[in-house]
C-alpha cells in the first residue's frame, strides 16, 4: 500500500506577487533619478551659488531620497500583509516624513551655509520625477485584478 499523499502531485510553489517587480522598477528608477538630480543639482549648484549651492543640493537629495523611497519601500515590505497593515505603515512613514521634514526645516531656518533656491529646485524636479517614475511602473506594470482561484 501507498503513502496517501505518493498519488498527489506536489502543490505548485505560488508565483511571487505581481506587485512586487512593479514596485522594485519603480524603486529602481527613483534610485536613478535621484543619483541624476544629485550630480545636475550638485553642478548646478556650485555654478550658481558656490559651496552653499552645493550644500543646498545635497540637502535637497537627502530630502527627496527619504520621501520618495519611504514610500515605495513601505509598500513593498507589506505586499504580502493585509490592505489595513500596509495603510497603516504608508500613513505612518508618511506622518514620519512630515515630522522629519518640519524637523529639518525648523533646524534648517536660520542658518545660511546653503542656498534655499537650489534646495527648492533639487525637491521640486525630484518630487515630480519620482511622481512621474511612480506612474510609469504603475501604468506600465502588469498587475491582475484578482488572485487565482478567488
Amino acid at each position: 500500500m501507498s503513502a496517501p499523499d505518493a498519488d498527489r502531485p506536489e502543490a505548485a510553489p505560488t508565483p511571487d506577487d505581481p506587485l512586487r517587480p512593479v514596485l522594485r522598477r519603480a524603486l529602481r528608477d527613483m534610485l536613478v533619478l535621484v543619483v541624476a538630480v544629485g550630480v545636475v543639482g550638485t553642478v548646478v549648484g556650485l555654478v550658481i551659488a558656490g559651496s552653499s549651492g552645493l550644500w543646498g543640493a545635497l540637502i535637497g537629495v537627502a530630502v527627496t531620497l527619504v520621501f520618495s523611497g519611504t514610500t515605495v519601500v513601505s509598500v513593498l515590505r507589506t505586499t504580502r500583509s493585509s490592505a489595513t497593515t500596509t495603510a497603516g505603515v504608508v500613513l505612518g512613514a508618511w506622518l514620519g516624513k512630515m515630522l522629519l521634514l518640519m524637523v529639518v526645516l525648523a533646524v534648517l531656518a536660520d542658518r545660511d551655509f546653503y542656498d534655499r533656491r537650489v534646495l527648492v529646485g533639487v525637491l521640486v524636479v525630484g518630487a515630480l520625477g519620482s511622481a512621474l517614475l511612480d506612474y510609469r511602473a504603475v501604468a506600465k506594470g502588469r498587475v491582475p485584478y484578482s488572485a487565482p482561484g478567488t
